[in-house]
């Protein structure tokens, strides 16, 4: 057997030298990722409009319309707070990686959307509240003004989301 033959070989990834010392490799230096992002340009949603009902849906458009006519990207999402709380956690837990800037919440009645969302991010939300079919909207109204003190929501108007749509590119405006 000669001696190239008795030689084991390098495990997978070392590198032998020309004088037989095996080194790692060199890696090269991994980019800034963050900053590699940053660049790209995507047309993910800037604002995430988000309702209790289906049913909310013809109170809620008028936002988009706000948003569309300023150019301004956004994504509509149905989901309760009472019915499906864990959906709209993790909806708004995952809105700020996705792009999301701002998230638009209407909620009639007991009106608890606006602040489950702010509970769970921290972008900036704009609560709506809706027209019910009793007490003429003000329980919503009352709801999302009265949001305890670490838990901000700004509140609109009942049936206030062409407001909401205006305010939502105000606060784009600065970012």
């Amino acid at each position: 057997m000669t001696e190239a033959e008795s030689t084991p070989l390098p495990p997978p990834g070392v590198m032998v030298s020309e004088t037989g010392s095996t080194e790692p490799p060199e890696l090269d230096p991994l980019p800034d990722v963050e900053a590699m992002f940053e660049e790209i340009e995507v047309d993910a949603p800037l604002v995430g409009i988000i309702m209790g009902s289906a049913n909310d849906k013809p109170k809620m458009q008028p936002a988009g319309r706000v948003l569309e006519e300023a150019g301004i990207r956004y994504e509509v999402r149905v989901m309760s707070a009472h019915r499906d709380p864990e959906k709209v956690a993790d909806y708004c837990k995952a809105a700020q990686m996705r792009g999301l800037k701002v998230i638009i919440a209407g909620a009639g009645m007991s009106a608890a959307l606006p602040g489950v969302a702010a509970a769970h991010t921290g972008l900036p939300v704009i609560g709506v509240p809706i027209l019910g079919k009793s007490l003429g909207g003000i329980d919503a109204l009352l709801a999302i003004a009265q949001m305890p003190p670490g838990v901000p929501v700004a509140c609109m108007a009942v049936d206030g989301a062409k407001n909401a749509g205006l305010y939502a590119a105000r606060i784009l405006e600065l970012t």
